[in-house]
């Protein structure tokens, strides 16, 4: 009887998905390259063919996050490289039946090296359970543009998150030194603290932008002028440009998003944004 009863539940278990990437570029003439890759678990990695820089796209062939998952993610950008990280699709943090789904991730950028940190959206689902941690440590001289956005139920399919928990933090540091953390810390029901006017005034997506590096301060200008009503950026120093934006939903934020990362990142979207 008791073997009986280990066997089912072994095979009524709920599976959970582990997943790591360590990838790093360096200089190689005039082009930037792989300096070494790896991957293991649940996370796959497709670089399409790009001249001017090496491009990541990011894929977690689990099809999405739940309690007990644990995924990581290290990307360097060595001396004079230029490194793009995005995701093939927008993630998506399922009802937890126990357990918190961890993501932690590590960008370091070098001196003359650029990263863009470009992953889609987090879809979080009703009962999702999820702690998303970003570390970023930069070198005097490097520049990074990252985006982080959160989508609470897809509006279009009539879904409100009415319970759950989520924690998001990014952490900067320049030369050990702290220049920027934010968290944003939601649990219970989501949907009522999103509807309080201080917190989201009922809408249900939001992005953080921050773009470091010494164009940050000149394309503030650009910036303000492209931001609905429902957006702000400031200066948290002369090379730090720190963005906010609240939408609807996932369309309304993408429509907002994408003008923004084209100007700080001076140039097109990865595909995989618009497929």
């Amino acid at each position: 009887m008791t073997h009986a009863f280990l066997a089912s539940s072994k095979a009524t278990a709920a599976p959970r998905s582990l997943g790591a990437l360590k990838l790093s570029t360096k200089r190689v003439g005039e082009r930037s390259a792989i300096d070494r890759f790896r991957t293991s678990g649940s996370t796959k990695v497709a670089f399409p063919r790009r001249a001017d820089a090496v491009e990541a796209i990011v894929l977690n062939t689990a099809g999405g996050l739940t309690g007990g998952d644990r995924f990581e993610l290290s990307a360097q950008a060595g001396p004079g490289s230029h490194l793009v990280v995005t995701t093939q699709a927008a993630e998506r943090a399922y009802r937890s039946q126990s357990g918190v789904a961890r993501i932690r991730t590590h960008l370091s950028v070098a001196d003359g090296a650029v990263l863009h940190w470009l992953p889609q959206e987090l879809i979080v689902f009703d009962g999702a359970s999820i702690d998303r941690q970003l570390d970023v440590d930069l070198d005097p001289g490097a520049t990074l543009v990252l985006v982080e956005s959160m989508v609470f139920g897809r509006r279009a399919m009539g879904e409100t998150v009415t319970q759950g928990r989520v924690r998001d933090t990014i952490a900067i540091r320049r030369n050990d030194a702290p220049i920027y953390w934010d968290r944003v810390d939601l649990g219970g029901n989501i949907a009522e603290r999103l509807a309080r006017p201080a917190l989201g005034a009922g809408l249900g997506a939001l992005a953080t932008v921050l773009c470091c590096g010494p164009h940050a301060e000149a394309c503030l200008p650009r910036i303000r002028a492209l931001l609905p009503e429902t957006g702000g950026a400031s200066l948290v120093a002369d090379d730090v440009l720190s963005i906010r934006l609240l939408a609807e939903d996932s369309f309304l934020l993408r429509r907002a998003l994408v003008p923004v990362l084209e100007v700080l990142t001076a140039t097109h979207l990865p595909k995989s944004w618009s497929l």
